[in-house]
């Protein structure tokens, strides 16, 4: 394996601490004896198994996946996670980061009172915070069972804006967006209480103003792939991508959309299905004024906003350059910056893998424009991540992850995503400058 433009060394360590799943602690023995290695040169502080930490989520055992369903609560220090069989039940888990502790809070459709032709089959969103300490996120059909009613007797009504409450325990249903259609992505402006969202398979852009009950459909944005994520920036203003892989900004001052003159950054020779598929990851730095984004086709972005206009974009190269892969070829649903400035993020899944049937965690350093891999990992220890700028009080970062399940262990019944594989979530726990409890 040989890495382009990166400091890496060849030598060999222990990953992570490993996922304790039921039954699989020989599994996992025989993995880490088998080399799991850590590629990483040494830095003056050391990285290592004691930097990261997998939980368990309990309760749940049919539960596959998380998508991006994973937030942030900085009123009580705590993490969401929506964790789904990816057919038609949701789990919501709460994270308490200064308890460490983790518990299942219920089901979606059970505590949203929905009807069984309302059934989701998972949220695509993020959980976002509002100024009270709500947590704000809206569901999904699943892509091809809900486009498509032959892959199910019910068909689908649409999708749900949701509202979860910490101090009364209570989740909210905030009503349907538009009919058929689902939820992508959400955000929200705290300041004005309006939420911003993206519809799918339409791609409309949606801002629901929670003070006035009031839904605007600004209209169509994208067409085939529709572009998984929004952000905002400090001033409450909210940014998209358009089929060309265009920064469009809802500039909260006029209630307009604004389109960028250019094209966010691409390797020369992306297909036109990496750029439609825009953006799959953000992660702020808010002390350093700039917004990271990762691009479908791996590009690094360093974004920085104003309150007026689009503003500029700097291209930091790709996220990662294995000798042999196409530059644009790596799959990176997730990105986290720590409180060192530097990008962290997990290479893999879905079939796209910088390694054979291998993922790998990296560090990108923005000012040094380099990745560098940290971890490498087997898919059935550690196959992909979703989830972006989610970090706790103390500089811990967090993703969602799974793992695939070996042939041995495959008789739980779950629905697997990657084909014949299932697959088991977990919460992923990391902080690049000391050990996590």
């Amino acid at each position: 394996m040989k890495i382009k433009g990166s400091t890496m060394s060849r030598n060999r360590k222990e990953s992570p601490g490993y996922l304790s799943v039921r039954k699989a602690a020989v599994l996992f023995a025989a993995f880490f004896a088998a080399g799991i290695y850590n590629a990483g040169k040494v830095a003056a502080q050391d990285i290592t198994e004691k930097n990261m930490r997998f939980i368990e989520y309990d309760g749940f055992p049919e539960g596959s996946s998380a998508w991006n369903s994973i937030g942030y609560n900085p009123h009580d220090n705590t993490v969401y996670v929506g964790i789904t069989d990816h057919r038609d039940k949701v789990a919501l888990y709460i994270y308490n980061a200064s308890k460490d502790n983790m518990q299942l809070k219920g089901f979606i459709s059970d505590m949203a009172r929905l009807r069984d032709f309302q059934w989701q089959a998972k949220i695509h969103t993020k959980f976002v915070a509002g100024k009270n300490g709500e947590m704000f996120f809206a569901t999904d059909g699943g892509e091809s069972r809900e486009e498509y009613f032959m892959e199910n007797p019910k068909g689908y009504a649409g999708g749900f804006m949701l509202k979860w409450d910490p101090a009364e325990h209570k989740l909210t249903n905030l009503g349907m967006g538009l009919q058929y259609e689902s939820f992508k992505d959400v955000d929200i402006d705290t300041a004005s209480g309006k939420l911003y969202a993206i519809s799918y398979p339409q791609v409309h852009f949606l801002v629901y103003d929670l003070q006035s009950n009031d839904l605007k459909d600004l209209g169509r944005l994208g067409s085939t792939h529709v572009p998984r994520m929004l952000f905002t920036d400090r001033w409450g203003n909210c940014y998209y991508v358009d089929w060309r892989q265009r920064l469009v900004k809802y500039e909260k001052s006029s209630g307009k959309l604004l389109f960028a003159e250019k094209s966010l950054p691409a390797f020369e020779g992306t297909p036109g299905g990496y750029i439609v598929t825009g953006i799959t990851a953000f992660a702020k730095d808010e002390g350093r004024g700039v917004i990271y984004l990762m691009t479908y086709g791996a590009k690094v972005i360093a974004f920085y906003p104003q309150e007026h206009g689009i503003g500029r974009v700097e291209d930091l190269g790709g996220a990662l350059d294995i000798e042999g892969n196409e530059k644009w070829r790596y799959y990176i649903p997730n990105l986290n910056v720590g409180n060192n400035g530097k990008l962290y993020y997990l290479v893999g899944g879905h079939g796209m893998y910088a390694i054979k049937d291998r993922s790998v965690f990296v560090e990108f350093d923005p000012k040094l424009k380099k990745p560098k891999i940290l971890f490498e990992y087997p898919s059935t220890v550690f196959v992909e991540a979703t989830g972006c700028d989610t970090k706790d009080k103390e500089g811990n970062l967090y993703f969602a992850g799974k793992r695939n399940v070996p042939k041995s262990e495959r008789n739980r019944g779950n629905l697997g995503e990657l084909g014949d594989r299932p697959t088991v979530p977990f919460l992923v726990k990391f902080n690049p400058d000391k050990t996590v409890q």
